[in-house]
């Protein structure tokens, strides 16, 4: 049956649960190692598989990070905690049931800001709370059996919960994007959704525009890229409004995401919290924390990407979307704060970042903490330019890659050794723009006829000749005297 939709009446109301796994050494409630990768079963001990007897203890390591987000988030710090049971059957969970926390998260509200297009505001959070990974079913290597690797089991991780705050698929991207830059920043993650040590969940619903109510909810699992929970909940919420508008029920359910061809499938009804039967962890003490213990962990945080994004707009007049690039990661924030600390040409210093070198790291594969010009080098080619010496192209094109294989050379010297320097006299300047002028007659009058953007061939061909070394600026004023 074909429908005539108006999408438009329709709100989606979304709820994102993400897992961040924690980049302790070891594991949650052992020693073992929490490293990815290794052989299948590698990392594990009686502990991680639940064997009769034996006792958890808690990593502080993972309290003090889950802390760490949770300030950065503006949470509520709980003082005083407590682990639970979470009671379901699955073969990747060796006891039987999940150790996490129920009626008395870590973290409680707080929110995260972010910018779309529609404009800046915040997405509220429920919670932040700690719990232990699952192990990992494999149903691709053996084809009459389901294969099971416990290397995850029992890895730290946080769970980030919103309220069902967003209504579009725009807003879930940048909380996204923005949580996974902040829990990079923070050094809690590594953020990497492709190796599922960051993982989403969205639950969605809709509902008509004006109506208060919420309709019921769909959880969608298994995406792992943020363009792809994009992709999931729009294909979610266009399923749903078909649905609607054809008279069906929507059910309360799990489904997974397929990336491949853009749809979802149902994996199973979904379970309401009391059919996990939560009840605290026997094996496990409450835990409390003093203010002086939260205090060292606040004091403690790096300077958020927020906060730094202001400051490079309102204290250097740097564009917003140049800060925002140049606070995508803190290593990039680093070098960045270590060249302003040696130069006062601020914008020039983020044009060099997000041109020159960010081209070398993408040509090299390589990250900026592996960049092998330290800040210093690059602000004292930076003073080059603004100087006069050279100009950018040749800064750039000639005297960058001959500084990056020799660091320790002055960029002046450098320029000088390859008669780069330019030439700011005007006498040896003007025989030049004479000859160039002379030898384009025709384009002279045209010029003078009214099509000014002749000079950029004028230019063009005085820098030609003078084999680059005549300054731009001198050389357009000379111009410009002549056609007069």
């Amino acid at each position: 049956m074909s429908l005539n939709i108006d999408y438009s009446k329709y709100e989606a109301v979304i709820g994102l649960e993400v897992h961040a796994q924690l980049q302790t050494v070891s594991k949650l409630f052992c020693n073992d190692s929490a490293a990815f990768g290794g052989a299948p079963n590698t990392h594990i001990s009686p502990i991680t598989l639940a064997h009769p007897g034996t006792l958890p203890f808690l990593n502080k390591k993972a309290v003090e990070y889950a802390i760490r987000l949770g300030l950065a988030c503006h949470c509520e710090i709980e003082k005083e905690n407590y682990f639970a049971r979470k009671n379901y059957f699955y073969p990747d969970l060796p006891k039987g049931y999940q150790v996490s926390q129920h009626t008395a998260p870590i973290c409680k509200g707080g929110y995260v800001a972010i910018v779309t297009d529609a404009g800046a505001r915040n997405i509220t959070l429920n919670r932040i709370h700690l719990e232990e990974d699952a192990g990992k079913s494999i149903h691709d290597q053996d084809p009459d059996n389901t294969l099971i690797d416990y290397n995850r089991a029992g890895v730290p991780l946080v769970e980030i919960v919103t309220e069902p705050d967003l209504h579009t698929s725009d807003e879930a991207y940048a909380y996204l994007t923005v949580l996974r830059r902040l829990v990079r920043f923070l050094e809690v993650c590594d953020g990497n959704m492709e190796e599922g040590s960051m993982r989403c969940d969205a639950n969605i619903s809709i509902r008509l525009k004006g109506d208060t109510n919420l309709g019921t909810k769909v959880e969608v699992k298994n995406m792992n890229s943020i363009r792809n929970v994009k992709r999931a909940i729009d294909n979610e919420v266009k399923r749903q409004i078909e649905m609607t508008e054809r008279g069906e029920r929507i059910v309360q359910e799990t489904r997974s995401f397929d990336a491949a061809n853009g749809s979802s499938f149902p994996l199973r009804s979904k379970e309401e919290a009391n059919d996990y039967r939560y009840f605290a962890e026997p094996d496990l003490a409450p835990f409390n924390f003093s203010d002086a213990f939260i205090d060292d962990i606040r004091k403690a945080l790096p300077p958020l990407p927020e906060q730094l994004v202001q400051k490079y707009v309102q204290q250097l007049g740097l564009p917003e979307y140049d800060a925002n690039v140049l606070c995508d990661d803190r290593e990039t924030v680093q070098y960045f704060e270590a060249l302003i600390a040696t130069t006062p040409h601020y914008k020039a210093a983020a044009n060099w970042m997000l041109g020159p070198v960010k081209s070398y790291l993408n040509e090299h594969s390589i990250s900026i903490d592996q960049y092998p010009l330290p800040a210093a080098s690059l602000a004292a080619l930076i003073a080059l330019v603004a100087d006069g010496k050279v100009n950018f192209s040749i800064a750039s094109s000639r005297i960058l890659p001959e500084l990056i294989k020799t660091p320790e050379k002055a960029p002046l010297d450098i320029a000088t050794g390859l008669n780069l320097v330019q030439d700011t006299d005007a006498g040896s300047i003007a025989p030049i723009v004479d000859e160039v002028l002379a030898k384009y007659p025709d384009k002279v009058k045209e010029f003078k006829a009214g099509k000014k953007g002749l000079m950029a061939l004028f230019v063009g061909e005085v820098m030609k000749l003078s084999k680059g070394k005549a300054d731009p600026k001198l050389t357009n004023q000379l111009l410009a005297e002549k056609l007069r």
